[in-house]
C-alpha cells in the first residue's frame, strides 16, 4: 500500500488596505509601494530554498547559516499574459564541518527539489549556490 503523501495547506487574508496576515500569526506586512507581488514571490523563493538547504544540512549534521537573492523578469508571454519568463536565485550558504564537493553538490540539489516555491514556478528558476566560498555546479 502506497504511503499518502503529505499535505500542507496555508493561508493569508489580505485586507481591503493591502496589509496581509498569516493564519499562523506574526507581524502584519503592511501595504507598502516599494512591495509590489512579484518581490514577494521571489523573497518566498529565496526564504523557501534557505529553509530547504537548513532542513537537508542539519539532517546531515551540518550546521548551516546563509544568505540570498533573487531576480526575475516578467513580460508578456507566448501565450499572450504577462508573466515571469525567467527567474534566477544565487544563496551562499556556510557548513561546518566542510562538506566534501560531491556531498554539497547533493545538498544543495536536494534543497533545490525541497523547495515548494521553486517547484511551484514556471519557468523554473535557475540556481547558483556557493557553499563554503565554492561555487556549485
Amino acid at each position: 500500500m502506497a504511503a499518502k503523501p503529505r499535505v500542507l495547506t496555508f493561508e493569508v487574508v489580505v485586507d481591503r488596505n493591502r496589509a496581509s496576515r498569516s493564519e499562523l500569526g506574526g507581524s502584519v506586512l503592511e501595504r507598502e509601494d516599494e512591495w509590489w507581488a512579484e518581490h514577494l514571490v521571489l523573497a518566498a523563493l529565496v526564504r523557501c530554498s534557505l529553509a530547504s538547504v537548513d532542513h537537508s544540512a542539519r539532517r546531515a549534521g551540518f550546521e548551516v547559516t546563509g544568505a540570498g537573492n533573487a531576480e526575475g523578469t516578467v513580460t508578456r508571454r507566448d501565450d499572450g499574459r504577462y508573466g515571469f519568463v525567467d527567474i534566477a536565485a544565487r544563496l551562499e550558504v556556510e557548513l561546518d564541518p566542510e562538506p566534501e564537493p560531491t556531498a554539497a553538490r547533493a545538498l544543495v540539489e536536494k534543497a533545490e527539489r525541497g523547495c515548494f516555491i521553486g517547484n511551484s514556478l514556471v519557468p523554473a528558476p535557475r540556481y547558483r549556490w556557493t557553499v563554503n566560498g565554492d561555487e556549485i555546479r
